[in-house]
């Protein structure tokens, strides 16, 4: 347990340090590593080895940055990215996630990591912090709640660790950190108002809700390939992708509800 909360405060001071500190460019790079390691990670996951998983970590990372030079089509990318994390995931938890045909795995992790990676390369630094709040928040309070209350698990095939009563507790902690953002980021405050709350507060429900079908499905791929973690680089925690298993669900629909909400 003391590893894994010093290996947590360390990632959590690097990547404040380089979110506040680095500029664009420098960030999106450290945004192209992350996607990387991620899709590395996929591969390995997936079955496979050797150059085929430095292959499959170098097209996710030429994808990933050749939406970053047409940024018309982001926001084609972020509703693709909504529909496949309301429609093709849930119905891979429920039917059972095949790593089978190998095409069909190369293109899950392509939709896991680049939409996530292209959110976090081009949402504004502010934007990005509360979005990732949103999980971190989720993360612990789902932890904390289904330690202390957890009676009914949630997904006893996939995480029998996970219960329903962890979920209720985040999503009240989600909610609540939703209204305390709009009461004290100026630019929230300025839009959310009148009837506006309710659409506001539904999609930070729907964001919790997302970040717990990204935990789920990252669980649903290392059950299938045996596997406790999905590598060994963060010690007490695994992997990358064990790290930014519900963020690669929020990021790219967090990051199509702000641009609806701006445009409203």
């Amino acid at each position: 347990m003391l590893v894994r909360i010093v290996t947590a405060l360390v990632l959590l001071a690097v990547f404040l340090a380089a979110l506040l500190l680095l500029d664009p460019a420098w960030f999106s790079v450290l945004v192209g590593v992350l996607v990387a390691l991620g899709a590395n990670e996929w591969a390995r996951l997936t079955g496979w080895r050797g150059r085929m998983t430095l292959a499959y970590a170098a097209a996710c990372v030429l994808v990933w940055y050749a939406f970053l030079q047409v940024p018309a089509l982001t926001g084609s990318l972020l509703l693709g990215a909504l529909l496949f994390w309301i429609g093709a995931v849930p119905y891979w938890l429920a039917r059972g996630w095949r790593a089978s045909p190998p095409a069909l795995s190369a293109l899950a992790g392509l939709a896991v990591l680049v939409p996530a990676g292209v959110a976090m390369a081009v949402l504004p630094r502010g934007e990005l912090l509360m979005l990732l709040g949103l999980v971190w928040i989720a993360d612990s309070a789902a932890y904390f709640s289904g330690r202390a209350f957890g009676r009914r698990t949630l997904a006893p095939a996939i995480s029998p660790g996970k219960t329903w009563e962890g979920v209720a507790g985040a999503a009240v902690s989600c909610l609540a950190y939703a209204i305390i953002c709009a009461m004290v980021i100026p630019s929230l405050r300025a839009q959310i108002q009148g009837a506006l709350w309710v659409p506001y507060l539904l999609g930070a429900g729907f964001l919790c809700a997302l970040s717990v079908i990204g935990d789920l499905f990252e669980s649903a791929v290392k059950r299938h390939a045996g596997a406790k973690d999905s590598g060994v680089l963060l010690p007490g925690h695994g992997g990358v992708l064990d790290r930014i298993d519900a963020i690669t669900a929020v990021l790219p629909v967090g990051a199509l509800l702000l641009r609806q909400l701006q445009a409203e």
